[in-house]
């Protein structure tokens, strides 16, 4: 079974409500049938309800099973702008641009909101937003996980050779939000990497902490980073199967971690890959797609306190019913 297809399995597993915010968008509309139809998730689509109505039945959509909520009519409109001013208050946001906010165009931060106030599990968005919108609302409104101040991505690339990761199957991180994270930072992509391989492939993480160096085999200040990062993770997480500085080779191939880095539980058995930078994160990934032929998905928002999603701006309904199962899973946890 593809790897998509398990995950639409689990989500169907334990029902959650996923929130789509750009119900002004076609492809919302009918993703939104899919879902429901497909039994992923109960789905909240937020917009005028007439409207949408009246939209789907000109597309030939039937939105039976979806909930239609306006956020300037909601019931719970007030709380939810007393709860933003509250978040915001440091920020000096008033009663009434806490509502104009949550009554914005593009339903961002009602959703959100949503999703903060467990209305709903998660929320996916960026059909229409940019990364930098999504991320925006869900930052100042669902916040960071306890403990962790980093947002990242992660990216689970299907590859064609079994023998790699879990069944061919590898954690990529962080290959989409963070230029060039700190120690600290990436210590904790590490960490919320793991927890995702353990969310979406059902085992426990190993996770090399990559570099252009083994094990001491180069001395630079980008290698300290790294192995200050392993120090940080450990600490974080003392149980974390976690290795460092690895080349990739090193990471992925068995005899040629045993002979860079003998006795390492990781090395040579690496099922998550957490980069040093977004330059080589994105790189690498890119470049197992088009050159490797593996299947990249993604990517997935972690370490936030509860799933927030973002899509291309060019995906396909399809794309929107595989993220919105992924968020279905991820509420899950």
């Amino acid at each position: 079974m593809h790897l998509v297809d398990q995950i639409k399995a689990k989500a169907r597993t334990n029902i959650q409500t996923v929130v789509l915010p750009e119900s002004y968008d076609d492809r919302m509309i009918q993703a939104a049938e899919m879902i429901t139809k497909d039994n992923l998730a109960q789905v909240v689509l937020l917009g005028d309800p007439s409207v949408l109505e009246a939209k789907a039945q000109e597309m030939g959509v039937s939105l039976s099973g979806v909930e239609l909520i306006d956020p300037k009519q909601a019931a719970q409109l007030d709380s939810y702008v007393v709860e933003l001013v509250k978040l915001r208050e440091k920020k000096g946001l008033t009663a009434e641009q806490a509502r104009e906010t949550l009554i914005g165009d593009d339903n961002l931060f009602f959703g959100s909101m949503m999703v903060r106030k467990g209305d709903a599990g998660g929320m996916v968005a960026g059909a229409f937003n940019t990364t930098g919108d999504v991320l925006r609302a869900a930052f100042q409104v669902v916040g960071t996980a306890p403990g962790m101040n980093t947002v990242s991505s992660v990216f689970l690339m299907v590859t064609k050779n079994p023998d790699f990761g879990e069944n061919g199957v590898i954690c990529f991180a962080d290959c989409a939000v963070n230029p060039n994270p700190n120690a600290q930072a990436l210590a904790e992509i590490a960490i919320s990497t793991a927890s995702s391989c353990k969310s979406f492939l059902g085992v426990d993480a190993r996770v090399a902490m990559l570099s252009f160096s083994t094990k001491g085999s180069a001395s630079h200040e980008n290698c300290d980073k790294v192995l200050d990062a392993l120090a940080i993770a450990r600490q974080l997480d003392p149980n974390l199967q976690i290795d460092g500085e690895l080349q990739v080779d090193a990471a992925l191939l068995p005899k040629v971690g045993e002979k860079k880095a003998p006795g390492s539980a990781v090395a040579g058995k690496a099922n998550t890959l957490i980069f040093p930078t977004l330059d080589a994160g994105n790189i690498g990934y890119k470049l197992v797609e088009r050159v490797a032929g593996a299947e990249a998905v993604g990517p997935i928002i972690q370490g936030l306190a509860k799933p927030v999603n973002d899509l291309s701006r060019g995906c396909s309904v399809e794309d929107i019913v595989a993220v919105s199962a992924i968020t279905a899973v991820q509420a899950q946890g």
